[in-house]
């Protein structure tokens, strides 16, 4: 449903729809990127906003398509979470150095909280160790206004520019003026994007020694420049009220700050890499007290005190977990360290009634399995009341893991290690696992279950390469999974449906687990929630076939007269 605007032409967005309209309206020609809470829908809303969208098997992928693009003057959007960084973080590294031709921006959303995440890791560091500009939206407007402004200093210093949201300003709704009324058609004049084209410049972009040298001498004058820059930049303000405090903030922590201290001076940061610190300084020593507000890491204090500018921060042993709140702000504005009260805790959450996933690991848990698992909606299994997973650390790392057991275990354990991984995932980092176990098979062999529901559940029912599905539902190859085991060196290849087969299942893996090999089980069976979809789409994909089949056949040339020509009499 589209939002509406009122009289003024103001919309209600919340953070990522703001970015991917933000992105149309710049003339982004491409956004690729692996779903991820809390920045998924981003490439939704694009996709439905008009944008070419598109997913990627993981975030290394996506950030690759996305630069090959910026080599050719295209504007990209590349997004995912602060956990997929780490999987991109081979590129950022050295595409810093190479430097790009059209406006590059990776959104990278970080969770403070891990309301849906395994860590609080603060993606600013990698700002700093891979020398990217970075900026920080406090809200959808300013995610929105910044957009453009990231884009633009991309092009103007050829660089890709990290722009840094959180799980409370993807998610939260609020008022965004555009540029441009909703569903105007835009020309490249309007957008100021250019048109794509391809120069070669193998100095530039062969990232050999010869070559990274003088490029990391270019990236740290660029970063001088970038600093001059964002000192006089429109990206910061301050905000002069009462002279006895001064707050530093950036991102949503700023409107937290407004109203737990609503007479204190503020310098509100938009791009906190690299930092404004002639400004910092100079807002420092015009107010008596300087208090830097910020979730997560001391990140920011830490860089204005290693500039030697005396400010106070936040106790760590007490408000560097989670996220913040006008209440946690007055405490550490008050110096207020004491305990902070438990949250009443909720629900855990749980699989779904009718999960396929429930009989799987129903079948394992039976059968005593010491199950090295994955990331995805079937990591709830580790929950009661089935506890049936017995570890979890990131995408991919199932088959890793449960190879690493089955080396090290005493035989009679090694037997009932299993590595269970969903599809998705399989795709995004497991099969340079499925690789290794065929290259270094553990002496008991090994069991992997591949989990397939046809979709990834987790962040919100997104299609893979495995779905046969694009981001925007057209049809495109299939990739399976099967073929895969098999090149890869698996004979004992098996797929199943774990609810209608759970008998057989059990019988399966009993009998896979018995066995000196290795062995790829597949339990096929469409997640509870997108079956309904996924049979209506492959509905209307046979109804289209047997369309075009017709037509073909209609216009086949009969023999006719026999003439050989392409009448039909």
């Amino acid at each position: 449903m589209q939002p509406s605007q009122d009289q003024s032409g103001r919309l209600l967005l919340s953070g990522n729809e703001a970015v991917a309209l933000a992105a149309l309206h710049c003339g982004v020609a491409l956004g690729t990127g692996y779903p991820g809470t809390p920045s998924t829908e981003i490439l939704e809303s694009f996709s439905a906003l008009g944008g070419r969208a598109q997913w990627a098997p993981n975030e290394k992928v996506a950030a690759e398509v996305a630069l090959g693009a910026a080599f050719a003057k295209a504007r990209v959007l590349c997004t995912m979470k602060h956990v997929g960084l780490n999987v991109a973080a081979d590129v950022l590294f050295t595409m810093t150095y190479s430097g790009v031709d059209g406006g590059y921006v990776l959104i990278v959303a970080d969770d403070p909280g891990m309301a849906s995440s395994q860590n609080e890791q603060d993606s600013r560091r990698y700002a700093e160790a891979a020398v990217a500009p970075m900026f920080e939206p406090a809200d959808s407007q300013e995610a929105y206004d910044l957009l453009r402004v990231a884009y633009e200093t991309s092009e103007r210093w050829n660089i890709p520019v990290l722009f840094r949201m959180t799980t409370r300003v993807c998610h939260s709704k609020s008022p965004v003026k555009p540029r441009f009324a909703r569903g105007a058609a835009l020309t490249a004049a309007d957008t100021g994007a250019p048109t794509p084209d391809f120069v070669r410049n193998i100095a530039a972009r062969v990232m050999v020694p010869g070559h990274a040298k003088p490029a990391h001498r270019r990236l740290r004058a660029k970063m001088a420049e970038m600093e001059n820059w964002n000192n006089a930049g429109t990206s910061n303000r301050v905000e002069r009220r009462d002279n006895a405090l001064g707050i530093i903030v950036a991102g949503i922590s700023y409107h937290h700050v407004r109203e737990a201290a609503p007479s204190a001076s503020i310098l509100k940061l938009g791009m906190t890499y690299p930092l404004p610190m002639q400004l910092i300084r100079e807002f420092a020593a015009s107010v008596q007290r300087c208090v830097v507000i910020e979730e997560n890491d001391p990140w920011l204090a830490a860089a204005c005190r290693a500039a030697g500018i005396l400010v106070d921060a936040k106790d760590d042993n007490v408000f560097r977990f989670g996220e913040f709140s006008v209440d946690r702000v007055k405490r550490i504005l008050a110096r207020d360290s004491s305990p902070e009260p438990v949250p009443p805790r909720g629900k855990p959450p749980e699989l779904c009634n009718g999960c396929p996933h429930r009989s799987s690991f129903e079948v394992m848990k039976d059968l005593n399995c010491i199950v090295a698992g994955d990331i995805g909606c079937y990591t709830l299994a580790a929950l009661p009341p089935l506890a049936a997973m017995d570890m979890m650390i990131d995408m991919g790392a199932a088959v890793g893991m449960g190879l690493g057991l089955r080396h090290v275990l005493p035989r009679e354990q090694a037997k009932r290690v299993v590595s269970v991984i969903g599809d998705s995932t399989f795709l995004h980092g497991g099969l340079p696992g499925l690789v290794e176990m065929a290259y270094n098979p553990p002496d008991t062999g090994h069991v992997l279950i591949i989990l397939d529901n046809g979709t990834t559940a987790m962040t919100g029912q997104q299609e893979h390469p495995g779905t046969g599905r694009q981001l925007d539902g057209d049809g495109t190859y299939k990739v399976s999974y099967e073929d895969m085991a098999r090149a890869a060196g698996v004979k004992n290849v098996i797929t199943l449906n774990p609810i209608r087969e759970k008998a057989r299942f059990a019988e399966v893996l009993a009998e896979a687990l018995r066995k000196d090999e290795l062995s790829v089980i597949i339990a096929r069976s469409p997640c509870i929630l997108s079956a309904g979809r996924i049979v209506a789409w492959e509905k209307e994909q046979k109804e289209k076939a047997l369309a075009a089949a017709a037509i073909a056949a209609d216009d086949t040339p009969t023999a006719g007269c026999g003439c050989g020509c392409d009448c039909k009499g």
